[in-house]
């Protein structure tokens, strides 16, 4: 592999190794002059082993030596040093690769004895030929790095988009639970209101076209309310804990929810005016909550509510009475207590709910003082 942006990457592999073994062939005639029959085949050879080059870097460097030993030839052997130091990430291979080079590069041809002039020409053209072959070796250890880099930066951009996408679903799934809670705090309070003054006309009229009517709201109601449960549960089931998008009610909102709710209910205590947003919004669907459920499940039944501020706490109890007759078949979607209990703990409290000593109901929530998150 190369680069991505490399201009020798737009040429075709089979076009580049034609240019690579002609460029060596040119090189290898200029040394040919009155060369051994052994020499001609190692460089024969040395140059048409350099087509194999990309997938075996480390033989054809190897095969370039007995022609880098018996002939003055450089750009083979430099062609196999770079494709090798492009692929491979064992500096130490590529130091003993370098230096084999310069060895045969300056070894004198045929071996033998040398004069004491000729082996210090030697040992000096040995080092001019080993700091020559760093330029192969670091100029293919820069486009190793180089594609490296590129590989990196796909990557990094692939892990943004990643991230991008889970960060994009899961504030969709914040913002699905919230309208699945504000649903049901809010939609379905209003439809089971609907229904239940709808049946108790239904059960006080005497006119039978007035008595119909009220059976038709109550029966739209009702399927309202049955489809707003599949569409909570649907929403709930994609989502996560809530994020508050729009306004939301506070304490001061309590009297008016309390005078509207159709239920005969008294409200004791008070808590002190500067409780944090959160918790207000929790108070007040709590309350809210535990009245519809009372219009829902306990007809006739009168409810209490008290504040209480103890040490270093907020505790709202909303109690009722029984039921005084019996109560209209409304659906219910067993999810407005579970995120009454989901709000409690994001706070740092807790929701209590149960029956009653006399046969009531009782709705708890403790909130502590410091829960303003």
């Amino acid at each position: 592999m190369t680069a991505p942006n490399a201009w020798w990457a737009r040429i075709p592999a089979p076009v580049l190794d034609v240019v690579v073994v002609a460029v060596a062939a040119a090189d290898v005639l200029f040394s040919l002059e009155d060369s051994s029959a052994a020499a001609q085949a190692m460089a024969a050879l040395a140059c048409v082993t350099l087509a194999a080059r990309r997938r075996f870097p480390l033989t054809v460097f190897v095969l370039t030596l007995p022609a880098s030993l018996m002939l003055d030839i450089v750009f083979a052997p430099f062609a196999a040093l770079f494709s090798l130091a492009e692929r491979s990430r064992n500096r130490r291979l590529l130091t003993v690769c370098a230096v084999l080079f310069a060895l045969a590069s300056a070894a004198p041809w045929p071996l033998g004895s040398v004069s004491a002039h000729e082996r210090t020409w030697t040992v000096v053209y040995f080092f001019y030929t080993l700091a020559t072959a760093a330029a192969p070796v670091l100029l293919g250890q820069l486009v190793q790095a180089r594609r490296d880099l590129a590989r990196r930066l796909v990557e990094i951009g692939e892990a943004r988009e990643h991230e991008r996408l889970l960060h994009s679903q899961a504030v969709l799934g914040r913002e699905r639970a919230q309208l699945a809670r504000e649903m049901h705090d809010v939609v379905s309070h209003q439809v089971s209101l609907i229904a239940v003054q709808a049946g108790a006309l239904q059960v006080a009229a005497r006119d039978p076209d007035v008595r119909e009517g009220a059976r038709t709201i109550r029966s739209l109601s009702v399927d309202t309310l049955d489809e707003l449960r599949h569409m909570v549960t649907l929403l709930r089931a994609s989502g996560g804990r809530a994020t508050e998008l729009t306004p939301q009610p506070t304490l001061a909102d309590l009297h008016k929810l309390i005078s509207t709710s159709g239920i005969d209910t008294e409200l004791t205590g008070e808590l002190p005016p500067d409780i944090g947003t959160p918790v207000q919004r929790a108070i007040y669907r709590t309350v809210q909550e535990a009245l519809t459920n009372v219009r829902k499940h306990a007809p006739g039944a009168t409810a209490t509510v008290c504040l209480r501020h103890e040490s270093g706490t907020f505790l709202v109890t909303v109690t009722n009475t029984p039921s005084t007759r019996s109560a209209l078949p409304l659906p219910g979607s067993q999810q407005g207590l579970i995120g009454l209990r989901e709000r409690a703990e994001l706070l740092g409290g807790a929701l209590e709910t149960g029956t009653t000593a006399s046969g009531g109901y009782r709705v708890a929530l403790r909130v502590p003082a410091n829960g303003d998150v």
